[in-house]
């Protein structure tokens, strides 16, 4: 009798939320054609892993060194490679169905106000095998980001997670560890909470029974569909930045004296947050913020252009004769709107060409804008200073 082919694995949450199986395009296979797709698995599976061990070994030369690696690593299918095109490759979060399953290491290096790489896993091989270097890996890590798919059976990723915490914490004591509960998209609050509690004690009963005490590791829960995976994100750039409480404090100072509401210090090429005065995250204002800098992006990019020599030379001449960086009185970026509904005034000031200010000011505050025009140039100069001599440092 053929055997029966009907799609992938139904989860419980499928069964829960999505009701009865439904019938899908059934596949007949018989028992030799069966042994061969295994056959063909297995070797495809082996060739995979003699290609993985070749890919550790960072390339020569000085790009490779000296750059915190973030390491993306989990199950398959628990949307890794998603996360990774989503936040540092502007892909919309529906293109990601299309992503083909990670087979080798993809290595991405970031250029923004700090140079890091961004390293993606494929989640069928087992690192921690012997044939592989672990300071190959590990040697130069920032933080380790595993992923677990909410929607899924998430005990055997705990068990791999907690193996790798055990197996790292004699070499690697002081590693960042953060584990991203993905795919929370459509689960209720209550929901997302239970799962959360459920996979915290997992972790620390695990790790507790192999004498490993309140271990440090941050859970975020995340979704590509909305603006929490950005937040994440934020959070573990954060604790790579030697200076964070440099910066933190003078927005502190700016949000005092001016008398903001918010204040946020984005890299505009990823939209996360580097730095935030000491006030509370309020999810929607951030996300407001997030969606301005893409206003201010694609408006650049629309009227941003390259003017001709001649046309700039008829600028500096007669009657000004002037430079045109001497004729403005802000060569970078500036805006600032109104929200009507809530009737807060938004305003974002480029610091450079990797970061922007943006800040959310309370109502009627335009009526003292040259006073935070001119406390915000000098928290612009300030934050400049502090990236000039941390670079110096370097």
């Amino acid at each position: 009798m053929p055997l029966l082919y009907t799609g992938r694995r139904r989860t419980k949450l499928d069964r829960k939320y999505n009701g009865p199986a439904r019938q899908g395009p059934v596949r007949h296979i018989s028992p030799a054609q069966l042994n061969l797709e295994r056959v063909y698995e297995q070797n495809r599976l082996n060739s995979q892993k003699k290609d993985v061990a070749k890919v550790p070994e960072p390339a020569p030369g000085p790009a490779a060194k000296g750059k915190p690696r973030l390491l993306l690593m989990g199950q398959r299918r628990s949307g890794k490679s998603s996360i990774s095109s989503v936040v540092f490759h502007k892909m919309p979060p529906n293109e990601t169905l299309f992503l083909e399953s990670t087979a080798r290491i993809q290595k991405d290096s970031m250029h923004s106000f700090m140079d890091f790489q961004v390293w993606d896993f494929p989640g069928q091989v087992d690192f921690l095998d012997p044939s592989f270097d672990l300071d190959a890996i590990f040697g130069e890590i920032g933080a380790l980001i595993w992923v677990i798919d909410a929607q899924d059976e998430y005990l055997e990723a705990i068990n791999r997670l907690n193996s790798t915490i055990l197996n790292l914490q004699p070499s690697y004591p002081n590693i960042n560890i953060e584990v991203f509960i993905h795919k929370v998209d459509g689960l209720s609050d209550d929901y997302k909470l239970d799962i959360q509690r459920d996979i915290m004690q997992r972790i620390q009963d695990e790790l507790s029974d192999h004498g490993i005490e309140n271990a440090p590791i941050n859970y975020h829960l995340t979704s590509i569909y909305n603006h929490s995976i950005f937040e994440a994100f934020s959070k573990v750039i954060q604790e790579l930045i030697p200076h964070l409480p440099t910066l933190e404090a003078l927005l502190n100072d700016l949000c005092r004296s001016c008398r903001f509401q918010k204040a946020y210090l984005f890299d505009v090429l990823s939209k996360i947050y580097i730095a935030t005065d000491s006030s509370p995250v309020d999810m929607p204002s951030y996300e407001i913020c997030s969606d301005y800098i893409d206003v201010i992006v694609d408006v650049s990019e629309i009227y941003g252009w390259a003017r001709p020599s001649e046309y700039i030379a008829q600028l500096e001449g007669e009657p000004w004769n002037k430079k045109l960086e001497d004729q403005v009185a802000c060569k970078d970026a500036e805006s600032a709107i109104v929200l009507t509904d809530m009737k807060r005034p938004i305003m974002l000031r480029e610091v450079n060409k990797y970061l922007a200010l943006v800040a959310i000011m309370r109502e009627g505050s335009f009526e003292k804008m040259p006073l935070v025009t001119m406390n915000v140039e000098t928290v612009v100069a300030g934050l400049t200073e502090v990236f000039e001599i941390t670079k110096q440092r370097k």
